[in-house]
C-alpha cells in the first residue's frame, strides 16, 4: 500500500517523446479545441512572476468548476497555492479565476467523477485506483492529488 502526502510529485518523463501529449493537448488548447475539457492553464510563477502555462483537464461538477493534479505537487500547483489566481485559456478565450484548494476530506467524490471522466487518461497517475473505488481509499489518496475549486 503506498502513503500519500502533500509533497508527492511524479516527474514527467525525461525521453524524447514524453513531452508529446502535453504539446500536443497546449496546441489544441490554443486552437480552441478542447479533448476531455482540456484547457491550457496561466498562472505567475512564485518566484519570478513569469507566466508558465500547462494542459490541463477541467472537472465540471455539480455547477462547479475544478482543476486536479494527477502528478501531485507540481510547480503549477504550487504557483497556484502562492498567487491563488491564474487564466485558463481555449482559443482565443482566457478567463481568470481565483483558486480555493479543498480540503481532503472534500476531494473523495471529485476524485472519483474526475477518474470516471478521465481515467483513460490520467490511470497510470492513480496508482490502480480507479473510479469504483470506495470512500476510504479515495480519502487515504486524497492528501496526494491537490483539487482546487476556480470561480
Amino acid at each position: 500500500m503506498t502513503t500519500y502526502d502533500r509533497k508527492r510529485y511524479l516527474e514527467p518523463g525525461t525521453g524524447a517523446f514524453a513531452q508529446v501529449p502535453n504539446r500536443i493537448m497546449a496546441r489544441l488548447a490554443k486552437w480552441g479545441i478542447s479533448v476531455a475539457g482540456s484547457r491550457l492553464l496561466l498562472v505567475q510563477g512564485r518566484k519570478t512572476g513569469a507566466w508558465h502555462s500547462t494542459p490541463v483537464n477541467l472537472l465540471e461538477y455539480n455547477g462547479d468548476r475544478y482543476l486536479v493534479a494527477p502528478r501531485g505537487n507540481t510547480q503549477w500547483v504550487r504557483n497556484l497555492r502562492a498567487s491563488s489566481t491564474g487564466q485558463l485559456q481555449l482559443g482565443r478565450r482566457r478567463d481568470t479565476f481565483t483558486a480555493v484548494e479543498l480540503a481532503d476530506d472534500a476531494k473523495p467524490e471529485l476524485l472519483r467523477a474526475y477518474l470516471q471522466r478521465l481515467n483513460s487518461q490520467v490511470s497510470g497517475y492513480f496508482d490502480g485506483v480507479g473510479p469504483d473505488a470506495d470512500d476510504s481509499r479515495l480519502r487515504e489518496i486524497a492528501p496526494g492529488y491537490p483539487v482546487f475549486r476556480i470561480a
